[in-house]
């Protein structure tokens, strides 16, 4: 498994990927809310967007690559800066590598980044509560719930409550969240 930026050649395999795996990642997805001016933007428009965001340090989209091929992505959201030091992380996976520990490994590899090369204090995952698969990535993880947010996301068409997910550098210690990972397994 590897991790990487996303880039505009990604457009063909990124497609591939959402069409052939859409029934599996609809229910989770972020929608446009009623009344909003966004629109979807182009795969080329998203990674442009998601670019800029990267440079001015408050986005970091992320491909998970297994074997060579695209496979999910993590993206990191709302990076806070000033006496904050927090970010949001969510992640999508191809539904044929569900299950075999890539996700929890990736999104410990980029909260591990988060921690020692952004310096960042915390770390939040918001999750649908049905969603148990995810619910499993922060329960491998270790991450604790701090709370419950009533129509926290517009996702699939209607604004969604999420269960909330945190942990701090402190609470980590000296570990890495990777070495947390694997000593659990």
């Amino acid at each position: 498994m590897v991790l990487r930026p996303l880039r505009l050649n990604d457009a063909k395999a990124w497609r591939e990927v959402r069409q052939r795996n859409a029934s599996w990642l609809i229910p989770w997805d972020a929608t446009v809310p009623p009344g909003s001016t966004e629109r979807p933007a182009t795969f080329g428009g998203l990674v442009r967007r998601l670019r800029a965001q990267a440079r001015a340090g408050s986005t970091y989209p992320f491909v998970i690559e297994v074997d060579g091929e695209f496979a999910g992505q993590v993206t990191v959201n709302h990076v806070v800066g000033g006496s904050a030091r927090f970010a949001s992380v969510g992640y999508w996976i191809d539904q044929r590598y569900a299950g075999r520990g890539i996700v929890p490994l990736a999104v410990a590899l980029v909260v591990d980044h988060l921690f020692e090369v952004v310096r960042l204090h915390r770390v939040e995952i918001a999750i649908r509560p049905e969603n148990t698969n995810s619910l499993r990535v922060v329960e491998k993880l270790g991450l604790r719930e701090i709370g419950y947010a009533p129509k926290y996301l517009h996702i699939d068409g209607e604004w969604r409550d999420h269960r909330l997910y945190a942990l701090t550098r402190e609470e980590l210690g000296a570990r890495s969240l990777v070495s947390r990972l694997r000593a659990q397994a």
